[in-house]
């Protein structure tokens, strides 16, 4: 399938690894400029020397994203470098699980600032230039969480915040041919994921229970956003593609 997304620019937060990192691969595959933004500056510039190295337009990007005046800097590069932006993934997260007798109000307040804050701001921040451009893609990630994981309120609500978001974003967007759509990904095999000390009854129970009876990849991941992000999608907006295995 053509993809239509040579010479089109993408913006990707948390790109320094695991889903993020799969996506700027996907994206510079398919022809597109990429801008690796991520909190850890190290590994942004190594996933974007990577995708050089391999022939591809890849620049990083130091940023987090609660902080607005970096987000507008990242984006002030983006289109300084490649002339504009087209496409966001709203991608930078993380997670603080514990039970809400043990939550402190700081690991509620981070993570519904990175995931919730992250995406207004760096949405803010591109909207003015698809609006000028006539066309636009946001992709924001949610989660199959958003459904209600025990020991996890903080990361729940931030994610069906999210979807929340996509909702009012693309009535808002749709006028200037902008979609806006989240993609909610099950269990991955990410690098954190796998470093995890349960790992081995995470995947067996994956195995067992998941319909699909595996642990999803991130490249599972990066494919369903690139193709939000296509010409193919052009008429969908303010929708949540699960990628699960079938688990819901």
């Amino acid at each position: 399938m053509e993809l239509d997304l040579a010479g089109k620019t993408a913006i990707v937060t948390g790109a320094g690894n695991g889903i993020g990192a799969a996506t700027v691969a996907r994206f510079v595959k398919e022809g597109a400029n990429v801008v690796v933004s991520d909190i850890n500056g190290e590994a942004a510039e190594a996933q974007a020397q990577a995708l050089r190295d391999a022939g591809g337009n890849a620049i990083a990007v130091t940023a987090n994203v609660v902080n607005e005046d970096e987000v507008n800097a990242m984006v002030e590069k983006a289109v300084a470098t490649f002339g504009t932006v087209d496409i966001l993934v709203n991608n930078a997260g993380l997670t603080r699980d514990m039970r809400i007798t043990k939550m402190t109000e700081a690991d509620w307040d981070i993570v519904l600032d990175v995931i919730l804050k992250g995406a207004f701001n760096c949405t803010r921040a591109v909207i003015p230039h698809m609006t000028d451009n006539k066309w636009g893609r946001v992709i924001n990630i949610s989660s199959r969480a958003h459904l209600g994981n025990r020991g996890q309120a903080n990361y729940s609500a931030a994610k069906a915040g999210i979807i929340g978001f996509t909702r009012a974003m693309s009535l808002e967007a749709g006028r200037n041919f902008i979609t806006v759509n989240a993609v909610a990904p099950g269990i991955i095999g990410t690098e954190m994921v796998k470093s995890l000390p349960h790992w081995e009854s995470i995947r067996e129970n994956a195995e067992k229970t998941t319909p699909i009876p595996r642990v999803g990849d991130a490249e599972d991941v990066a494919d369903a956003i690139v193709f939000l992000a296509s010409e193919r999608a052009g008429y969908i907006s303010g929708d949540v593609l699960h990628v699960t295995g079938g688990r819901y």
